[in-house]
């Protein structure tokens, strides 16, 4: 394995089922799996160097990535679909790399970021089925879309979204762009899809969360936008679990984000997944 080469900054497209790890961002104790940790720890066995991942968005425990996108700086001239084809023999079928680039002089995966997706599934056919549950969220009914779609109208747009977020903490701008959000029913299966600028922690879930109880009717979509103004988490319901929740993809520019310094993108969250 080659070394001592020009610097390049490598982009990976990568997917994952995040049953099995403690979020994306690696943590102190080696002992806790991470897709950050064990990622980072493949590509540093691979390269022979040390090796510092930036990612799009940092998802929670359980929480899954179908388009997730990482960066790193290597000076190793091993070939991208080389570096590829290694991790996905240590890491698939648990990680899997889509692909592998050489990205432009000064990506970073996270900064060069322009909009984050994610969808979340709920099952609500009187049984779970054993070949989606991991992904899916099982609530058996029929919850009313009609007051979903309008609760969410409510939602879209610049706003505070305190309501429906873990703080990131003093000083850490909780304003975030939510630019779509759908709510459509296939069959026994009701997805959710959201795509804003970047998300504070636990958002989408806390979102969810909150029009599946307006579908059950126990919310009016006007409560929604008061919960909205009042930017106190503590009027929100309770958040929606983490394993229906799935990044689809990730969207970039040639410039980073605005204002990215002051916010807290998270997840996912996120800092942490959203």
């Amino acid at each position: 394995m080659s070394s001592g080469s020009t610097p390049r900054t490598i982009r990976l497209d990568l997917a994952y089922d995040g049953t099995g790890f403690r979020g994306w961002a690696a943590q102190r104790d080696p002992a806790i799996r991470t897709v950050q940790g064990e990622l980072t720890g493949a590509l540093e066995r691979i390269l022979r160097q040390e090796v510092r991942l930036v990612v799009a968005g940092r998802t929670d425990a359980g929480v899954h990535a179908a388009g997730q996108v990482a960066s790193f700086v290597t000076g190793s001239g091993l070939a991208p679909e080389r570096i590829a084809a290694a991790l996905n023999g240590a890491l698939a079928p648990e990680v899997v790399i889509r692909r592998a680039t050489v990205a432009p002089d000064g990506f970073d995966a996270r900064r060069w970021a322009i909009e984050r997706a994610y969808r979340y599934a709920i099952g609500v056919a009187p049984l779970p089925d054993p070949f989606t549950a991991r992904f899916t969220w099982h609530r058996p009914g029929a919850p009313a879309l009609g007051p979903m779609r309008a609760a969410a109208r409510t939602l879209v747009g610049e706003h505070d979204f305190t309501s429906f977020c873990r703080h990131p903490g003093p000083g850490r701008s909780t304003v975030r762009e939510l630019r779509r959000i759908s709510v459509r029913r296939s069959g026994d299966l009701l997805e959710l899809r959201f795509a804003a600028d970047a998300f504070l922690h636990q958002m989408v879930r806390a979102l969810v969360g909150t029009l599946v109880a307006v579908g059950d009717g126990k919310l009016d979509p006007g409560d929604v936008a008061r919960i909205l103004r009042a930017r106190d988490r503590s009027g929100a319901p309770p958040i929606a679990p983490p394993h229906g929740l799935t990044l689809e993809h990730v969207r970039y520019g040639r410039r980073p984000q605005r204002k990215l310094s002051a916010r807290n993108t998270g997840p996912s969250s996120t800092s942490a997944a959203p």
